[in-house]
């Protein structure tokens, strides 16, 4: 039977909200099916706002992926703010999709990637607006399988309650797999209801389902063991990876938005996953190993892609750019390309030490030139031996002076406090740098017109890096620093009126921590905080640390524990951590020795261009790293003026 349209009931509602084109629909790329001519239906959410969720680019890649398939629906929906969920609420308007306003719990599979854990709340929203019961083992087989996946899904534990799987890893092929599964089974009729489904994803030994495991607690609040409750479920659970990115080109035809979003271009991911060994990064830490696109196969994504979207910007990401072994002609190709139209090219992850005069004069063709970031992260050389960001004052200096030499104006410059064994000094060092930042600044450009950002993040201890066992620092320890660190910015005015100051304060980052190394008994805290009515944690116009703070004080007390035990506490190298029984492919011993490392400011090296370091993932998870050069260049060149790009 056809899933009904809400529409005609949110149509009346949309004078009455903020913003309504964002739940209207029918963007350039999206895809609208028929529901009775497809066997398997997914309902893919960003738990985030419009503004946020559409350019996210796994979405983007698993709506294209999944309805290219003939019997295969996709849609997406998006947490609605609370002026609208006040009036859905008030006129029995359920959670529904944007692309044909169905109720969400009609489908298959309701998706959620969550790239942080402050979208938690937001997944209370929407199931409950979606009339799907909150907890998995309240659902019956007319309910959605509520599936996790995004960076988040590495541990998935404090949520373990609420959802029914995560996908951990890469997700191409998973939803592929997942959707074969399923079909199977609605074929043979839904045999043995939701539970045999279940413990069909579960045998692929690559997606988890935690009702099939029991989580035993020792005296003291620590973890005794993790293990399944029956006996032909896995023991861990694996990641995906998808090693060839070739085979995969997505997006050919991405979402064009109808309102305002975080990002506006056409993005291409050059290459998957870091092996620089940043102690603090998660993402290249749970996407090893590091897999390159091809050069070819960049420039006919572009092509494409500028073709269906007539977007302006050309953004290559990763998560760091400017190592792709074939980063010089791949930007001069692009930029040769399409040199006099609008069309600028931008690498919006540039590491302070891969950025040169080369790619800066690539970059800055068109006469367009799109934002600068770099990121020390650590002020002192010290404190950035101890997280292995292995760049130097000097390699700074050097890049900020190419930049503003080639004419850029405004450079922003990324830092992190609370870092493992930080002191005072280490945070008052930032303040020096962007001192040093603006002096060279200005001899390079000739001019005092120039601008340097510093933006300060919150150290959050992440699973499956070497710091997941490191202490938080307190909150007001975070926010003393910050305070000192702007004193340090003016005290010379002259150089301090040049350089912004943004910062996150510790409140935040501390309930992150919270909920990134929590384990299934935080999630009694995310459901209160949800019903005191907790929404939008990573807007700051919304996040209350109060809140925060009484409904831990409520709930986590029957199990002898509270906030600090789970974030201000150094973890022992024998305790059971809550994800690991969750398999990224490091080797936990070998993360405990670049943890003590860390600790005796040990840096290092990048494994793709040195001898392997044995951290595990290319021989247990049956990967390699996969890198050029492939020696060709940017081809097929197709004229500029067969492509529909605004000139």
């Amino acid at each position: 039977m056809s899933a009904r349209s809400v529409f005609p009931q949110l149509e009346q509602l949309l004078p009455r909200i903020s913003k309504p084109i964002q739940y209207v629909g029918g963007e350039l790329g999206a895809v609208v099916k028929d529901w009775d001519a497809t066997t398997v239906r997914w309902a893919l959410m960003y738990p985030d706002a419009y503004e946020v969720g559409l350019p996210n680019q796994g979405v983007q890649i698993l709506y294209e992926v999944l309805n290219e398939q003939p019997d295969v629906l996709a849609e997406r929906t998006y947490a609605v703010w609370p002026d609208l969920e006040a009036l859905m609420r008030e006129h029995g308007v359920p959670q529904f999709t944007v692309d044909a306003h169905r109720p969400v719990r009609d489908f298959d599979v309701l998706g959620i990637s969550f790239s942080t854990e402050l979208g938690y709340t937001n997944m209370f929203s929407a199931l409950d607006l979606a009339g799907i019961p909150l907890e998995s083992k309240d659902r019956t087989i007319d309910d959605p399988i509520v599936l996790a996946g995004g960076h988040a899904s590495f541990n998935p534990e404090p949520i373990a309650d609420f959802i029914d799987a995560a996908v951990l890893g890469d997700g191409e092929e998973a939803v592929l797999e997942i959707t074969g599964i399923i079909r199977e089974w609605k074929a043979e009729g839904r045999p043995g209801g939701r539970d045999e489904l279940l413990l069909r994803l579960a045998r692929t030994e690559s997606i988890y389902v935690p009702r099939f495991y029991d989580v035993d607690y020792l005296p003291d609040g620590r973890i005794q063991r993790i293990v399944p409750n029956r006996p032909d479920v896995p023991f861990r659970v694996s990641k995906r990876t998808t090693m060839d990115l070739d085979a995969w080109p997505y997006p050919k035809k991405p979402l064009v938005p109808l309102a305002e979003t975080v990002h506006e271009r056409y993005a291409v991911e050059i290459f998957r996953g870091c092996t620089r060994g940043c102690r603090f990064c998660q993402a290249g830490m749970i996407t090893r190993p590091v897999r390159e696109r091809s050069i070819t196969t960049v420039g006919q994504m572009v092509r494409e892609g500028l073709e269906f979207s007539g977007f302006s910007e050309v953004g290559l990401l990763s998560l760091s750019s400017a190592d792709h072994s074939e980063i010089g002609d791949m930007c001069s190709g692009l930029a040769e390309q399409y040199a006099g139209t609008n069309v600028s090219l931008s690498l919006p992850s540039t590491r302070v030490d891969a950025f040169n005069i080369d790619l800066a004069q690539e970059l800055s063709k068109n006469g367009r030139r799109t934002g600068l970031t770099f990121a020390p992260e650590g002020g002192s050389e010290r404190i950035r031996k101890v997280i292995n960001k292995m760049v130097t004052e000097e390699d700074l200096i050097r890049t900020v002076v190419t930049a503003y030499s080639n004419g850029w104006r405004q450079v922003k410059l990324y830092f992190m406090c609370g870092l493992p064994t930080e002191t005072d000094d280490d945070v008052a060092q930032i303040g020096r740098m962007a001192h040093e930042v603006i002096k060279a600044g200005r001899i390079a450009a000739g001019t005092k017109d120039i601008r340097c950002t510093v933006s300060i993040g919150g150290f959050v201890p992440k699973p499956h890096t070497p710091f997941q066992w490191a202490p938080m620092v307190r909150p007001e320890v975070i926010d003393a620093r910050l305070k000192m660190l702007k004193d340090v910015i003016n005290s010379d005015r002259s150089l301090g009126r040049a350089i912004g100051y943004r910062y996150h304060d510790g409140e935040p980052s501390l309930i992150e921590g919270l909920l990134s190394r929590g384990d299934r008994r935080v999630g009694a805290v995310i459901r209160r905080v949800w019903e005191k009515g907790g929404r939008f944690d990573g807007w700051s116009e919304h996040f209350s640390y109060a809140r925060w703070v009484e409904a831990a004080a409520e709930t986590l007390p029957q199990f002898g524990v509270d906030i600090d035990w789970f974030t201000t506490r150094e973890r022992e190298q024998a305790e059971v951590l809550p994800w690991d029984h969750l398999d990224s492919g490091l080797d936990k011993d070998w993360l405990w020795q670049d943890w003590q490392d860390s600790l005796s400011e040990y840096e290092q090296d990048d494994c793709r261009w040195t001898p392997c370091f044995d951290c595990g993932v290319c021989p247990s998870m049956d990967t390699e790293i996969q890198i050029g050069p492939t020696g060709k260049k940017l081809l097929p060149l197709t004229p500029v003026n067969n492509l529909r790009v605004p000139a």
